[in-house]
């Protein structure tokens, strides 16, 4: 699933939708270490990771507390409703939820062997996957994980489950995978079976950590007796019920509500100071290291995050906000113990166009792309952070993936001349003012983001850019942007924000295909038939020959219809101190193998 970032990071979660600011990708080995200490790279695995399974391993631990800092806030327990989405959530939950995979720093999708024994395809035909859960892993709360939770994980995600008014009981960010599964069976308590209508390679995607909430809480305060009884097109009423509190109960911070199936759980969440306290969950059935307690906090500030390291203040600086300024002030700190990390991420921040709005209008879409200089914007903003980030010239593969192309350099930062002639060949006239109108309409729009230093400072580049050309652009910063709704109910001109992705290109379908109801995560009201039929095709196809065609073809189609302009592919940067190793996973953030941080020595 992809998930926005405020970062939005290419905000895919796992098997079913982009994050809010993180970004979709393969398995393409160690991402670069531009920038970084030495010793970084070493830091991608987990310690007792081995072969294709991961589990935590069992260290000596950290007596105390480690406090992090990260850009922007947690905001939900379910991270899976559109409203919740993002990437900042997952940095949080990852140590908290546990689903059926894991994904290193190098972004290898691995079996979560402290608490699943196996997935297994045990059929092609019809395609069958298998889970099997380990015997006594528990919620914090004592109640059984087993296949209820799984199960009630492929109910809400399915899209299937409607209400007696026809609408989606569950309201999930995305259903890319799990609508594909037609029966999802309870074989014994710890054996779920999953059959598919049509193949689906990229089903290890599928029932993430965020994804698998707490069926037992559901079913108590849903008064549903046995989730597992409740099936698609059985009693709406209790749908309903069931659904309503899936998507929004587990909204507000209630401990007795949101248990924990990782190796921490959520112990206070203070709203006001965007802090987050995670305490070991005692219930844990894998390794017993990692600190007494975490404490998450907030700082959009970038600099402010860098200057609070130094000062003592936080033990880790983990931003996907890449800042030069805080990236210096990081590097600096050597002599006090501090190491620094900078890679790639599976995130890219890009501008999306409104279709509803004035961006209806093919040939303003054009000359936008024209005039906005991407290498300006990557040379002023990335290179003290990662010093050879280019811009991005493709929206569903990242560079150096197979199946790369460059789509954007013949049609981004061609320059004001090139823009002008675009409109001024559309029946656009430029005005007394110097901004260009039609139809009464003036080539006027606002650029919308979170509260972000860097993203102030990129709309600022394109102002000036633009003005040159006849454009009047406007920066409409809102703290609130992508998780107060707006985003989702698009309210916005042109939205400036990144996805976040695990390394399932499935996953993008939700965000570019035509929306059909609120599930879909494609905000711009973008509708192709070309890019609808290839993700069709791409996510179907049994031949990985014809689904990189089909990606590719899609990939085009998106570039085509000028509809969303890719910056660059988001580098990370963090920094720490007092922890033997910390690596901050591209889509989970650094607290993925926080239960085996031990106290440096």
């Amino acid at each position: 699933m992809r998930k926005s970032k405020a970062v939005s990071a290419w905000s895919l979660v796992a098997a079913s939708a982009l994050v809010l600011s993180a970004c979709s990708g393969g398995d393409s080995g160690s991402s670069d270490q531009n920038g970084s200490s030495t010793d970084i790279k070493s830091m991608a695995v987990g310690k007792a990771q081995n072969g294709e399974n991961f589990k935590l391993a069992d260290t000596k631990g950290y007596e105390g507390t480690v406090t992090v800092g990260i850009d922007d806030g947690y905001s939900g327990y379910n991270n899976d409703t559109p409203d919740t989405n993002t990437s900042y959530n997952t940095y949080v939950l990852t140590s908290v939820l546990a689903g059926a995979d894991v994904l290193d720093g190098n972004n290898k999708v691995l079996l979560n062997n402290d608490v699943f024994d196996s997935w297994e395809v045990t059929s092609k035909s019809p395609q069958t996957v298998v889970y099997k859960i380990k015997p006594n892993v528990k919620w914090s709360d004592n109640e059984a994980f087993d296949c209820d939770d799984m199960y009630l994980s492929w109910l809400a995600h399915s899209g299937k489950a409607k209400t007696s008014d026809g609408k989606q009981a569950f309201l999930a960010a995305s259903t890319t995978g799990y609508q594909l599964i037609n029966e999802a069976t309870c074989k014994d308590d710890l054996t779920f079976e999953t059959k598919y209508t049509e193949p689906y390679l990229d089903y290890k995607g599928l029932f993430n950590s965020t994804a698998i909430m707490p069926a037992h809480i559901v079913e108590k305060r849903a008064n549903v007796p046995d989730i597992t009884k409740l099936t698609p097109t059985s009693d709406a009423a209790q749908l309903k019920a069931a659904g309503e509190f899936w998507t929004n109960g587990f909204k507000a911070f209630k401990a007795e509500d949101m248990p924990a199936s990782g190796p921490y759980k959520i112990t206070a969440f203070d709203a006001n100071q965007k802090a987050v306290t995670l305490e070991k969950n005692p219930n844990w059935i894998g390794g017993k290291g990692g600190p007494s307690k975490i404490v998450v906090k907030a700082m959009e500030d970038t600099k402010a995050m860098a200057t609070a390291l130094q000062n003592g203040e936080i033990d880790i600086a983990a931003s996907t906000q890449p800042d030069a300024t805080a990236a210096n002030t990081m590097k600096g700190l050597s002599a006090q113990g501090v190491t620094y990390g900078s890679a790639s991420q599976l995130t890219f921040e890009h501008i999306d166009l409104n279709y509803k709005r004035m961006f209806k209008d093919k040939n303003l879409r054009k000359a936008f792309f024209e005039v906005v200089n991407r290498q300006e914007i990557t040379d002023k903003l990335l290179k003290e952070v990662q010093a050879d980030a280019t811009p991005l010239n493709s929206i569903v593969f990242m560079p150096g993936e197979q199946g790369f192309k460059d789509l954007y350099s013949s049609k981004a930062g061609l320059g004001a001349q090139a823009a002008a002639k675009t409109l001024t060949d559309a029946g656009w006239v430029k005005g007394g003012d110097g901004i260009f109108a039609k139809d009464g309409q003036r080539a006027s729009f606002k650029i919308s983001h979170n509260q972000n230093t860097r993203r102030q400072q990129t709309v600022e580049i394109i102002i000036s850019q633009a003005k040159a050309a006849g454009i009047e652009i406007t920066d409409d910063q809102d703290a609130n942007f992508l998780k107060g709704g707006r985003l989702a109910a698009s309210d916005y001109d042109a939205a400036l924000f990144g996805w976040s992705a695990a390394p399932f290109k499935a996953e993008q379908k939700s965000i570019y295909i035509t929306r059909v109801d609120d599930s879909s995560q494609n905000y711009q009201g973008l509708s192709n038939p070309t890019i609808d039929s290839s993700f069709e095709a791409a996510v179907k196809a049994t031949d990985e020959a014809v689904q990189l065609e089909s990606y590719q073809k899609a990939d085009q189609a998106i570039a085509d219809e000028y509809a969303t302009l890719p910056l660059f592919q988001t580098p990370s940067m963090w920094a720490f101190k007092g922890i033997d190793r910390t690596y901050m996973q591209s889509y989970n953030g650094v607290l993925w193998n926080a239960g085996e941080w031990e106290q440096k020595k």
